[in-house]
């Protein structure tokens, strides 16, 4: 079955730097367009960045427009989000999907001096 597994979040200052990676497995990762979803406390699902199978299409929320940027290995069949400039207001749990649907168990990021 699908399976996909977050890892990379943390603690991180503003202003700071993170990779988070997602080790997907269960399915053809390279056919598969992939996303990264953010929850933040209190708040519904944001859809953050989209890729499509082959990584020369990307999609950003406004919010992370210019800052966070999508890529993809399907050699490795893992997917990553590297997020720059952080700011307090990304604190989320952040969840890699398969298609928009099948979502990982998530690993959480906090923007905190």
């Amino acid at each position: 079955q699908v399976q996909l597994v977050e890892s990379g979040g943390g603690l991180v200052q503003p202003g700071g730097s993170l990779r988070l990676s997602c080790a997907a497995s269960g399915f053809t990762f390279s056919r598969a367009s992939m996303s990264w979803a953010r929850q933040a406390p209190g708040k519904g699902l944001e859809w953050v960045s989209d890729i499509n199978s082959s990584g020369w299409s990307t999609y950003y929320a406004d919010s992370v427009k210019g800052r966070f940027t999508i890529s993809r290995d399907n050699a490795k069949n893992t997917l990553y989000l590297q997020m720059n400039s952080l700011r307090a207001e990304d604190t989320a749990i952040y969840y890699c999907a398969k298609d928009r649907t099948t979502r990982g168990q998530g690993t959480q990021v906090t923007v905190s001096s």
